[in-house]
């Protein structure tokens, strides 16, 4: 459970019924869930780990073991809305998703079956999919690093690089979601291949697995820790522990991904006016051999008057931002009206 520092207004746009969220949060290692209430507490919290090696089908019945968990809840009846948090890619306007990470589901219906799956237990509660950066965003905003920024640039760096963004208080996930997807903002024009199909982008440069592909390629040597140095593995993690203590080709791979980062944020926000861009996801927990080079590096390309200010602020909610921003992305999305749970 999460109970939140401070008093907490519920999300903009919030329904007029008060009770909790069903809140689902997909991921290519775990399925969790929890009831969150107004406050941002959670309640009946429960996961699977996500299934390998099985079918389409294998996967749904971990998400219905979930949702099956929740019910049991005697806070159940009284849920009012549900919430769905998936790794990407993700499509909301059909209510699909094809995470990277879960190679069984390609265009998976995961929002109706979903639904299907609540109605079996007598919730038909309104619905609604993000994107895992989105969630993260709707959470942070929400609980965390950009409470009262009116316009705000969030991001997961991790092995992957996403986001989402907040504009005038509301979450802005564009058509199909995916709006704020920072990682594949082209940074290099004469990069090397994304896999996406672009070049140069922020994702190919500066997520987990770029860091340490680099940091190889340079002649970087994981330490087995003699000397009383911590050991070292072949991954953005090891880079940065490399990092810490002076390694120059470590050092240079967080650099390189800082300044490509400082380089799409300046460019958000000049083109949205954005005030403070919130890093999370497993690369962020370099600290300041992550968030250093970036303001370092920002100075040079946010420029321009209305944009100098920008603060760069790590994320906040940690592990509890999947199911926080699933909760919170259903409250800002669904409009006031959106119908009360049947049961």
């Amino acid at each position: 459970m999460i109970t939140p520092t401070t008093p907490s207004p519920t999300p903009r746009a919030a329904a007029a019924t008060t009770g909790p969220t069903v809140a689902i949060d997909i991921g290519g290692t775990k399925i969790a869930g929890a009831l969150v209430h107004p406050d941002g507490t959670m309640s009946a919290t429960t996961r699977r780990a996500t299934p390998r090696a099985v079918d389409a089908e294998g996967v749904m019945a971990a998400v219905a073991e979930v949702v099956a968990d929740l019910s049991e809840s005697p806070l159940w009846a009284s849920a009012v809305r549900c919430g769905i948090g998936s790794a990407g890619p993700v499509d909301t306007s059909r209510g699909t998703v094809s995470p990277v990470n879960i190679g069984a589901w390609r265009e998976f219906p995961i929002q109706e079956r979903v639904e299907a799956e609540l109605a079996a237990r007598g919730a038909g509660l309104p619905t609604v999919l993000a994107g895992d950066g989105v969630a993260m965003t709707a959470a942070e905003h929400w609980l965390g690093a950009a409470r009262g920024h009116a316009n705000a640039l969030c991001m997961v760096v991790s092995t992957g690089v996403g986001g989402g963004l907040i504009l005038n208080n509301q979450l802005h996930p564009g058509p199909t979601g995916n709006a704020g997807h920072i990682g594949h903002i082209s940074v290099a024009f004469d990069g090397e291949p994304c896999a996406c199909g672009g070049r140069g982008c922020v994702e190919s440069i500066a997520s987990g697995t770029a860091i340490a592909r680099w940091a190889l390629d340079q002649g970087w040597k994981p330490s087995d820790g003699p000397g009383g140095g911590a050991a070292q593995d072949a991954t953005a993690a090891g880079v940065a522990a490399a990092a810490a203590e002076g390694d120059p080709i470590a050092l240079a791979a967080f650099d390189r991904a800082g300044r490509a980062l400082a380089a799409a944020i300046a460019a958000s926000a000049t083109l949205v006016e954005t005030d403070i861009a919130v890093i999370g996801g497993g690369v962020a927990a370099a600290g300041e051999t992550l968030f250093g080079p970036i303001r370092s590096h920002l100075a040079q390309y946010a420029t321009l008057s209305f944009v100098q200010d920008l603060q760069v602020v790590p994320a906040t909610l940690g592990t509890h931002a999947g199911l926080i921003g699933a909760a919170a992305a259903a409250t800002m999305l669904l409009p006031p009206s959106a119908p009360a749970p049947t049961a």
